[in-house]
């Protein structure tokens, strides 16, 4: 039996959390509107060097992964792990180490990024102090989650925290191998690695950065989230645990897909590619199970609009996971690698699974944790829904036409060999589809605010914490 009291569960910690992943959402995606804004017009913002485009794209993508996207992950695996095991978290002040620790850790990438300091390295730009502080910060967080999964009163341990603490073990590994490096001053580094060597290294961390931040950890919050939304057991038990270790395994290979005809050997070329193909029966695994979750309960969609983010980020998932394969097969990565159909890909698999797997995990945890039965207003939802998927559709549909459209002129050549098209010629063909794109982040945008405002409603009307929701019988999951 479930005793049903805050004196039970640590919640304060989720709703920290939760609060900030909003918070830090509307920042990072105002980042993003706004060097869309720069690509659209060059000159928008001149001679301000902490506004150029240099300076504030690694800010816009630190902020939605480990800002928004990384203060979600911390939000739902307390509240899973907890509410799993039926046990509290342990690990005492660490707890609050990790909340506060994980807050300096953005703003101190919201001042240094800016100001130009940087390795140069993608998803991981920030310098050497800050590196060592996310370090201490991840090693705190993995003896909070996996002390708990120790202290558990269930024997089972639920496959959503099978993915949390691979999550967690893979992108320690990730972050510590990749950020080896050697201090010359308080604020710059020189990589431990050089040459090809470096750049093996960063994408072997840049995919599985992929791999295990953005789908590992984002898969327990569905495998929990879906589930509960839905009121049934997840469809597979067994799938889910062939999805999980087929997944794991994978992923740590596919990296050098992002180094076609580069200077790394061929045979490593063609072995990302070859595990990058592997990699979409596992991933499609996962997305049919969550799917297929739904199956006798199809009308749900209709009236419940969480379910329908957390249904819909599914097939952003699938969408992505069957993209992200094709595009690593070297004919394919011809024409598309480095045209704005990379960012297309990208964008799919970060507003359409993370942003909506997270936004519909967070509408589900707000009112739980604030002592309500919903949220302020199931229209507001049903409106931000509505917005964030023109604006997806806006967005990844203009940046895959574009991308086609720049891989094909690049590579046109008249009768003589010459080139048929000069690269400004491809730049403004591209101009119209920046516009495009532009218009679809600011609705994704406008449907944060929209979130922003149905969350301080849904505080405002906070009761004194006593969550009535019973834990997901592990056992139930086998049905």
């Amino acid at each position: 039996m479930t005793i049903n009291n805050e004196n039970t569960y640590n919640y304060r910690v989720v709703r920290q959390f939760s609060v900030m992943a909003v918070v830090w959402g509307v920042v990072g995606m105002l980042v993003g509107v706004l060097i869309a804004a720069q690509l659209a017009w060059p000159d928008l913002i001149s001679g301000i060097p902490w506004l150029s485009y240099g300076r504030l794209r690694p800010l816009h993508t630190n902020a939605v992964i480990f800002a928004f996207g990384g203060c979600s992950l911390f939000a739902t695996s307390f509240y899973v792990v907890q509410r799993t095991t039926n046990a509290r978290l342990f690990g005492g002040p660490l707890i609050d180490f990790v909340f506060w620790g994980w807050q300096l850790v953005i703003v101190a990438a919201a001042v240094t990024l800016p100001l130009g300091f940087t390795q140069g390295k993608e998803y991981a730009e920030l310098e050497w102090p800050i590196d060592i502080l996310i370090a201490l910060v991840w090693v705190a967080y993995a003896v909070v989650f996996f002390g708990t999964l120790v202290k558990r009163k269930v024997e089972h341990i639920y496959v959503a925290n099978w993915f949390f603490g691979a999550f967690i073990v893979a992108v320690a590994v990730l972050h510590i191998v990749n950020s080896a490096a050697m201090p010359v001053n308080f604020m710059k580094s020189y990589s431990a690695y050089s040459g090809v060597q470096d750049a093996m290294v960063q994408w072997w961390y840049g995919h599985n950065a992929v791999g295990f931040f953005l789908t590992a950890g984002f898969l327990g919050m569905m495998y929990y989230f879906v589930p509960k939304q839905i009121g049934r057991p997840v469809y597979s038990y067994r799938l889910s645990i062939v999805h999980f270790w087929a997944l794991i395994f994978t992923y740590m290979w596919a990296g050098p897909h992002h180094l076609h005809y580069t200077a790394l050997p061929d045979w490593a070329q063609s072995l990302g590619m070859l595990f990058s193909l592997i990699l979409l029966a596992p991933s499609w695994g996962g997305m049919v199970n969550g799917i297929m979750t739904l199956s006798g309960a199809w009308s749900k969609l209709r009236s419940d609009p969480i379910l329908r983010f957390l249904i819909v980020s599914l097939s952003f998932y699938g969408m992505s996971t069957f993209e992200g394969p094709m595009m690593a097969i070297k004919t394919v990565n011809a024409l598309s690698h480095y045209t704005d159909w990379t960012v297309g890909h990208v964008h799919s698999g970060a507003l359409g699974w993370v942003g909506f797997i997270s936004i519909g995990s967070l509408y589900y945890l707000v009112p739980r944790l604030f002592g309500q039965t919903e949220m302020y207003s199931k229209r507001l939802i049903e409106m931000h829904f509505w917005i964030a998927t023109i604006g997806i559709v806006l967005y990844i549909a203009a940046m895959w036409i574009a991308g086609v459209m720049q891989g094909l002129m690049w590579r046109a050549v008249n009768e003589d060999g010459t080139l048929t098209y000069t690269f400004v010629e491809s730049v403004k063909a591209t101009y119209p589809y920046y516009v495009i794109r532009l218009t679809g982040g600011l609705l994704y945008l406008s449907g944060m605010l929209l979130m922003v405002y149905n969350v301080a409603k849904t505080i405002m009307m906070a009761k004194p914490a006593n969550d009535a929701i019973p834990a997901l019988p592990a056992q139930a999951a086998h049905a």
